[in-house]
C-alpha cells in the first residue's frame, strides 16, 4: 500500500512540475500592437445548432485586419441558410460551399484544404464550428507565437460540460496532455514524437503551413491535427501547444452517442494503432486510477488511512489539472469512473480498428 500511495504522490508532483512548460494566453499588454493579416478558417457540417454563436464569437473579435471563411461541407440541414442570415451582409466573412469528397480525404482535412486555398494572409487560423473565443484571443495568440520563435501555435480549449459522460470523457485530454506528455520536449525541441495540438484552435504562419503543403500532406489523417503539427516540426519549424483555456472554449458534443463516436474515432488511430499501447494503457488506468477507489472504499471500512490515500492523491492530481484548465474540481472526485470511461473507450476504438468496421463522424465512415 505504501508503493501504491508513493507512486500517486510522484504522479502528482509530475503533473504540476509538467505544467510548468505549458505557457499561457495572456492579455496583450496595451502597447502590443500586430498589423498582420490574419485569417480565420472554419468548416462546417451539419452544424445549424453553432451558426448563431460562432458567428457572434467572430463579430466580437478585436483584431482589426482579419477576415472569416466558412466553408459549408455538404450539410443536409440548415447551416448555410443560418451562416447567411447572421452574417448580415458584413464584408469580412465569406461562406463557401465545399467541393465533394474526393477518395482518399478525410472529411474535415478536405474542408481545411479548401478553406486555406481560399484567401491569402500572414496568419491562418483554423477553428471549429464549436469554439468560442475571448475578445482578444487573436492579440494574445500572435503575441505568444512571436514571442515563442514558433509557426504554429495550438491548443486544448476550455471545455464547458453538461452531459455525465462528457463530464468524465472530455476533460481527460487535459490531464492526458499534462500527465503524459513530456511537455519539455513538446514546447522546446523539435522531436516528433512529442508533439500535441487541437484542432480547435491552430494558428499557422502562413508561409510554414504552405510550405508543408498544409492539409494535403495529411490528406487520410483522422487525427489530422496532430499529425499536421507532427509534419511542421519534420519540416524543422517550431510548435507550441499552449493553455488556451482563458480565450477559447470548446462545446465539443450534443449527445451521449457523439462523446462515444468522436472518441471512439481518435483514440486508436491517436495511438498510432498500436495494440500494445492500448493494452499497457488499459492496465495502466486500470491499477493506478480504477482501483484505488476500491482502495478507498475497504480503507473506510476497515478504518485503515493509508489505504485511503491513493485515492486522495488521484483526486488531487485531477484537481489541479482542473483548475489550471478552468474546469470544475469537483469531477476530479469522478477521475476513477473517468478511467473506466476511458479504458472501454480505447479498447472499443482497437476493436473497431481491428475488425475493419470503420469510425462514423458527421454521417461519414472512415476507416
Amino acid at each position: 500500500m505504501i508503493f501504491f500511495a508513493s507512486l500517486s504522490i510522484i504522479f502528482l508532483a509530475a503533473t504540476i512540475l509538467n505544467s510548468l512548460f505549458l505557457p499561457s494566453l495572456k492579455k496583450p499588454s496595451p502597447g502590443a500592437e500586430h498589423s498582420e493579416r490574419v485569417a480565420v478558417f472554419v468548416p462546417m457540417r451539419n452544424e445549424e445548432e453553432n451558426v448563431a454563436e460562432l458567428v457572434s464569437t467572430l463579430k466580437g473579435l478585436t483584431y482589426r485586419n482579419i477576415s472569416f471563411s466558412i466553408l459549408d461541407d455538404h450539410s443536409d440541414d440548415d447551416t448555410y441558410k443560418k451562416l447567411l442570415l447572421h452574417i448580415e451582409g458584413d464584408e469580412r466573412f465569406t461562406v463557401i460551399q465545399g467541393k465533394p469528397l474526393p477518395s482518399g480525404w478525410a472529411g474535415k482535412v478536405h474542408a481545411c484544404h479548401q478553406l486555406s486555398q481560399s484567401h491569402t494572409s500572414d496568419y491562418l487560423l483554423f477553428i471549429d464550428a464549436d469554439v468560442r473565443l475571448h475578445p482578444h484571443t487573436i492579440q494574445g495568440a500572435l503575441s505568444l507565437l512571436k514571442k515563442k520563435r514558433a509557426s504554429l501555435l495550438s491548443g486544448f480549449p476550455r471545455f464547458p460540460v453538461s452531459l455525465f459522460f462528457e463530464k468524465l470523457i472530455v476533460p481527460l485530454q487535459h490531464f492526458i496532455i499534462l500527465f503524459h506528455l513530456p511537455l519539455f520536449l513538446a514546447n522546446l525541441t523539435k522531436w516528433p514524437p512529442a508533439t500535441a495540438a487541437h484542432g480547435a484552435f491552430m494558428l499557422f504562419k502562413s508561409d510554414a503551413y504552405h510550405e508543408i503543403r498544409g492539409h494535403a500532406a495529411i490528406k487520410s489523417s483522422l487525427v489530422d491535427d496532430v499529425d499536421l503539427a507532427k509534419t511542421m516540426k519534420q519540416s524543422d519549424y517550431r510548435v507550441v501547444l499552449a493553455n488556451v483555456t482563458r480565450y477559447v472554449s470548446c462545446y465539443m458534443y450534443r449527445s451521449n452517442k457523439e462523446v462515444w463516436n468522436g472518441f471512439t474515432k481518435n483514440l486508436f488511430p491517436g495511438l498510432g494503432r498500436s495494440i500494445l499501447l492500448v493494452i499497457s494503457l488499459s492496465l495502466f488506468y486500470s491499477t493506478f486510477y480504477i482501483a484505488p477507489l476500491f482502495l478507498f472504499i475497504y480503507g473506510i471500512i476497515t478504518h485503515q488511512l493509508l489505504w485511503v490515500t491513493p485515492y486522495l492523491f488521484t483526486v488531487i492530481q485531477k484537481a489541479y489539472v482542473d483548475l489550471r484548465t478552468g474546469q470544475k474540481p469537483l469531477l476530479s472526485l469522478l477521475m476513477p469512473l473517468s478511467a473506466i470511461g476511458l479504458v472501454v473507450l480505447m479498447n472499443a476504438s482497437m476493436w473497431r480498428g481491428l475488425k475493419k468496421q470503420g469510425y462514423e463522424w458527421k454521417g461519414r465512415l472512415y476507416q
